[in-house]
């Protein structure tokens, strides 16, 4: 028999975060059975809180900031991954400005918090952290993506962001610390659970098993990505959460070796074995190149005998995330970058991406689809006039149409379709952050709608189905990719008029007519059957 011991499954390092200061109001200490106590207002759980939520929405780390910058100084960066990089440089200095949000899914308000055995609160710790979101959307230029179940399948938007996903740990200490996210809808969609066994623990067997999951992962929440994969897990749940907060980087300062207690640790060296894995795959940043992802992080945990769940998770291109605490020293939050124009180099759009073709969207839909039809896949594009903008709902609601025999709407003939869905608009501004959804979620809908003659060119992220290449070869259509991430920029730059053409009363989900000006765009499905991202799921010859 062994004797007792404990240890942390996920036993920390030292906490090199740089804080700033927000306030020392609200925090007080006192003494009690010879020990000394740390009281917290409530007031000061909200205003970290609503700081953080603001922060995070326009903000990024300078580390991230950095490895932005890296793309642009590598040689071995495709032209794609440079203007990626390039867009989401200019995206994080327009929303540093603290008016437009990097990312039009300002995401679900996830609150982690550690309460040491010495922090005393006057309890509703949840209520006073979701009161801080709420102040923070509502005074914000963010979008509202909660939806409340009225029934199995009746829902209406909660109208402030309202519920937050918030959990509050005991533990020791006597301080309150705290990790904040914003998870859109994109990125949260790429976290999977794999049910595995012990026959994947083997150096071929894991890779091949990794490579043909990332390469699953496809671009729809916006890459580079910073991977977390999880092998291993006492729980499917403690597996996936896992991988979320290592995609964090929540869980960098971990061991990097295990022991027979069963700690949690990096493994380092199969990081990087990862990220050269990544960058073999040719998907690159978006739209082919080196930069799938930043980086790696590959945190092994215990596991039951008899199951060896293996979670997936990534960061996005918005990377919203920042850590808190409050101590006897005051309230602190995580200090982002508040001046991202350093990581910006003096480079032109023209250094990095090659031919660019400009194209008129003002003209009938069949010289359009005539001039695409010249274009290889892969193609940079240029968009200036006039598209359509309808997603989910409003995809449903024309389908509804045309099974009535209504027909299609002119809109959908006459215009190119854009995937997206605005934050608020901001006084002054012609739109709110405005940048594209995932197209996968309108897959179905494409088939019929090009049959009736509507949906013949297509915008948004991320890859799409094979049944949407036969239909647009079917029909002689196209899916142009646009860049995920630069949701700021869009609209600052390029969304020169919005108005609402139909479905009013769907808020960000109405059917929108905008003007655009230099829209970048690439060919990534044409009316030929090729598709930029056929070959992601075939694993490469390499081993």
């Amino acid at each position: 028999m062994s004797d007792f011991q404990f240890q942390d499954m996920l036993p920390l390092g030292k906490d090199e975060t740089p804080y700033r200061l927000l306030t020392k109001e609200g925090v007080s200490t006192f003494e009690a059975a010879g020990r000394t106590f740390l009281q917290v207002e409530p007031e000061a759980l909200t205003l970290l809180t609503r700081e953080a939520m603001r922060d995070i929405s326009h903000l990024l780390r300078p580390g991230h900031l950095q490895q932005l910058n890296n793309i642009l100084q590598d040689p071995e960066a495709s032209s794609n991954d440079k203007f990626v990089a390039l867009e989401l440089l200019k995206n994080a200095n327009i929303a540093a400005g603290g008016v437009l949000p990097s990312c039009q899914d300002t995401g679900t308000a996830i609150v982690m918090g550690k309460k040491g055995q010495y922090v005393l609160t006057r309890g509703g710790d949840e209520a006073a952290i979701s009161r801080g979101v709420f102040d923070t959307y509502l005074t914000s230029n963010l979008r509202y993506s909660q939806m409340a179940p009225l029934d199995m399948y009746k829902e209406v938007n909660t109208g402030n962001n309202l519920p937050a996903q918030i959990e509050l740990y005991a533990t020791d200490g006597d301080a309150y610390k705290f990790l904040f996210m914003a998870k859109g809808g994109g990125s949260a969609n790429k976290s999977y659970l794999f049910q595995e066994t012990k026959a994947v623990l083997n150096p071929q067997s894991l890779l091949a098993f990794l490579e043909q999951k990332i390469r699953s992962l496809g671009t729809a929440a916006c890459p580079p990505y910073h991977l977390a994969i999880v092998v291993g897990g006492t729980s499917a749940e403690f597996a996936l959460k896992t991988a979320k907060y290592a995609s964090a980087r929540y869980l960098d300062t971990l061991p990097t070796s295990g022991n027979a207690l069963g700690r949690g640790f990096r493994d380092v060296e199969l990081e990087q074995e990862v990220l050269k894995l990544t960058q073999r795959t040719g998907i690159g940043a978006q739209f082919g190149g080196k930069y799938f992802c930043h980086d790696v992080r590959v945190i092994r945990l215990p596991r039951h005998g008899a199951s060896c769940p293996v979670a997936i998770a990534v960061s996005c291109s918005a990377d919203r995330q920042a850590l808190g605490k409050i101590t006897r020293d005051g309230v602190f939050l995580e200090a982002l970058e508040t001046d991202p124009a350093k990581y910006l180099p003096e480079t032109k759009d023209a250094d990095l991406s090659g031919d660019v073709v400009k194209l008129d969207l003002n003209r009938p839909m069949s010289d359009l689809r005539a001039e695409l039809s010249r274009y290889p896949i892969k193609t940079r594009l240029s968009l200036s006039g006039s598209l359509v903008v309808a997603r989910d709902i409003a995809h449903a609601k024309i389908k509804e149409r045309l099974d009535r025999g209504e027909g299609m709407p002119q809109y959908l003939k006459d215009h190119m379709v854009y995937y997206a869905g605005p934050a608020k608009t901001p006084e002054g501004y012609a739109s709110g952050s405005f940048g594209p959804t995932t197209a996968g979620r309108m897959d179905a809908y494409v088939d019929q709608f090009q049959a009736e003659g509507g949906s013949f060119v297509m915008l948004a992220k991320g890859n799409r189905s094979p049944a949407v290449t036969e239909a647009c070869k079917k029909h002689g259509g196209f899916y142009l990719g646009s860049i995920g991430g630069p949701a700021a920029r869009l609209a600052q730059d390029c969304i020169k008029k919005v108005e609402v053409l139909e479905y009013a009363e769907l808020g960000m989900e109405a059917v929108w007519k905008i003007d655009v000006v230099d829209f970048p765009a690439f060919i990534v499905v044409d009316d030929k059957g090729n598709d930029f991202f056929a070959n992601i799921n075939k694993p490469s010859a390499k081993k």
